[in-house]
């Protein structure tokens, strides 16, 4: 299982390995390198990887300071897929993933590392 450990800005630390790329994770496995079609915006051709997994919960970590936009429609677009969405600075989001992973939820993670 996929244990994000440490982060800081611009980095991550899962299961004892660092990451510099934004990433999306799941318990099982991890997407590195990831890109959105827009910079700092949040889409839902950016998570197309989501669709090829069965999952609950998607935990968003927005950057440092919060600074990736997740439109509202994004959000409906989910839920209507029968996914929750929660929202936070990276490092709460953080925090969460793991309490979620831990409790045995189908979890997914979209991190920003950086803003």
């Amino acid at each position: 299982m996929n244990i994000i450990e440490k982060y800081k800005f611009g980095k991550m630390v899962i299961n004892g390995k660092s990451y510099t790329s934004d990433l999306i994770i799941f318990t099982d496995s991890i997407e590195t390198n990831w890109r959105r079609k827009k910079g700092h915006s949040l889409h839902l051709k950016d998570l197309e990887i989501l669709m090829e997994k069965e999952i609950e919960t998607l935990v968003v970590g927005s950057g440092m300071f919060g600074l990736v936009d997740i439109p509202e429609e994004l959000i409906k677009e989910l839920n209507a897929k029968e996914i929750t969405v929660i929202i936070e600075k990276s490092t709460q989001a953080m925090k969460k993933f793991n309490e979620l992973a831990e409790k045995g939820v189908k979890v997914a993670g979209a991190f920003h590392l950086n803003c």
